[in-house]
């Protein structure tokens, strides 16, 4: 379809060159959220709606598309916590529970609504949907959703990448080398392992940049990753194209930035997509709205009230009374705002391509769980702009980043700003009054570990010291997860969010002490590899710096 032109960077074709190109990534992230030792959890629940509200409904669109023959271009990026979850058989299980719990609450709502005709009607529409993610989790896919995804990239449709182990934030734990390259080493690792290839694009945590980082990514042989828009207008050398051109940082990898237009179509909440008053309200849920004795069995420990999935109304206009959710509406919109969508990339596209030395490419990168959870109907509206897309009668082409780089060869070379896509555009949510505390506890347990795998270079360590070794190593990569210090910043379940650093903080400094101390209790070291049995590959043995390795012996402690 498309030849290469090597030293121009630009692009010639056997038919009319369309003069753009559009990549639409998806950044796929959960925190590690698995409690075997307690029968349920409330924050398993954040895996349980994603995957029944999120990553289901984006299988079942991948699957009509390639049914269709539709020729598109997706990229996905699946973190490592996720992927641990969605490997796990204890939590495969309990989302099946899930999953008939909802069934349940649906048929009753059924019987409890039958006077109520247009929220039967949205009943029947919850049953039918609960239904369809049963079979096609129990029954097509046998509860492994990364072969779905697999099955996709292997089509050429979809591109996987993946993210840091537990994404971390990279910048802020730059203080320690060794950290930021077992974030990253680990995060790959365990994206191999399960899927079998090497990732060619890497997702950096909250789109999070610091000058250098891009050495570390390309020891681990990736191509490219993606910073915010500022990330490459604020670079050493002003970029030629924009963002609508990557840069290479100058050792062959090369940073996309983030298209602000079509970020504020979907993002902004004055202005985006998903705030259409004709779209389900997330916040209107009858686990919050039905009384006490009706919804007890269906939340948290029967008295403490939580969302459902079943949500009647649509999110209407301020000020008034929460209208019914009409569906039909609802779809009609979402086409309409796919169509307006690829109108403004259309436009976008044409106005770039008079003024630039070679075809644009629009970035547009959102996390995954906006579409379907936050927003229900985004499904809906990513797979008509998909199908608009792959229309002979447009001017866009949608791509992923690695066939652009196979297309299109050389670069300006800059070296992005640092840069985060949050709030401010830099680190200002991930550290400040209420979460810098945790970090001199970060670094300290990185600090020991790191002394702790160097003091044992060239020493023989039984089986239970590796062991514990290596789920010192998790302790730590657990407790760097970004999404802790968001939370205490966010306000949103910050008691659990301080708890589980400081439990993994914890859990590590009992292993440490026991490692130099010669103390360890075996049963202790189970019980901790059984409550967090993330990154079965891991090896504490990266964490030395200087390169000595660690021998093992087969001999019992």
């Amino acid at each position: 379809m498309m030849k290469k032109i090597v030293d121009s960077g630009h692009t010639s074709c056997a038919k009319p060159c369309l003069p753009g190109f559009v990549s639409i990534i998806l950044h796929a992230h959960l925190p590690y959220v698995r409690h075997p030792e307690h029968d349920s959890f409330f924050e398993e629940n954040w895996l349980f709606e994603a995957i029944t509200e999120c990553y289901l409904p984006l299988i079942g669109v991948l699957d009509r598309l390639q049914k269709d023959n539709v020729d598109f271009s997706l990229t996905l990026s699946l973190s490592p916590p996720l992927i641990c979850m969605l490997r796990d058989e204890l939590l495969q299980t309990r989302y099946l529970n899930y999953l008939h719990q909802r069934l349940e609450l649906a048929e009753l709502e059924i019987t409890r609504t039958r006077h109520q005709r247009g929220y039967q009607k949205l009943a029947r529409l919850y049953r039918r949907f609960f239904r369809y993610c049963l079979d096609t989790y129990q029954n097509q896919y046998a509860g492994d959703l990364l072969a779905a995804f697999k099955k996709h990239q292997a089509s050429g449709h979809l591109e996987l990448i993946t993210t840091a182990a537990t994404h971390g934030f990279l910048p802020l734990l730059n203080v320690n080398k060794t950290a930021v390259r077992n974030q990253i080493k680990v995060g790959i690792d365990t994206f191999k392992a399960t899927m079998g290839f090497a990732p060619a694009g890497f997702w950096l945590p909250e789109c999070a940049y610091y000058p250098g980082l891009e050495t570390v990514l390309a020891e681990f042989g990736i191509k490219y990753f993606f910073v915010d828009t500022h990330g490459i207008m604020d670079a050493d050398q002003t970029p030629k194209n924009g963002v609508y051109a990557p840069v290479d940082c100058g050792n062959g990898v090369v940073a996309f930035g983030r298209d602000p237009q079509s970020s504020q179509q979907v993002w902004s909440a004055q202005e985006g997509y998903p705030g259409d008053v004709n779209y389900r309200e997330y916040y209107s849920d009858i686990g919050f709205e039905l009384d006490l004795d009706v919804v007890a069995p269906y939340i948290l420990d029967e008295k403490t009230r939580i969302n459902t999935g079943i949500k009647y109304h649509r999110i209407t206009g301020k000020d008034q009374t929460k209208a019914v959710y009409d569906p039909r509406k609802a779809l009609a919109k979402a086409h309409q705002h796919a169509q307006d969508f690829i109108d403004k990339r259309q436009r976008q596209i044409n106005a770039l391509s008079a003024t630039m030395d070679r075809m644009p490419i629009v970035i547009a990168p959102y996390d995954a769980e906006l579409f379907g959870h936050w927003w229900w109907e985004g499904p809906c509206w990513l797979e008509n702009v998909l199908r608009m897309a792959g229309q002979v009668d447009n001017n866009i082409q949608l791509i992923t980043c690695s066939d652009y780089l196979n297309q299109v060869t050389s670069h300006q070379v800059a070296q992005p700003s640092a840069s985060t896509w949050g709030d401010q555009g830099y680190y200002s949510y991930w550290i400040n009054e209420s979460n810098d505390w945790i970090y001199p506890l970060l670094h300290k347990a990185q600090a020991e570990m790191e002394k702790l795998v160097c003091d044992l270079a060239g020493l023989v360590v039984t089986p239970l010291q590796e062991r514990a070794l290596n789920q010192a190593a998790r302790s730590i990569l657990l407790a760097q997860a970004s999404d802790w210090p968001f939370i205490m910043k966010s306000g949103t379940t910050v008691d659990y969010a301080k708890k589980r650093i400081m439990d993994h903080l914890a859990r590590f400094n009992y292993l440490h002490d026991g490692l130099r101390k010669n103390r360890l209790n075996e049963r202790y070291v189970s019980a901790l590899e059984i409550m967090d049995n993330i990154f079965p590959e891991i090896d504490f043995r990266d964490y030395c710096a200087s390169g000595s390795r660690v021998q093992a012996t087969s001999g019992q402690y």
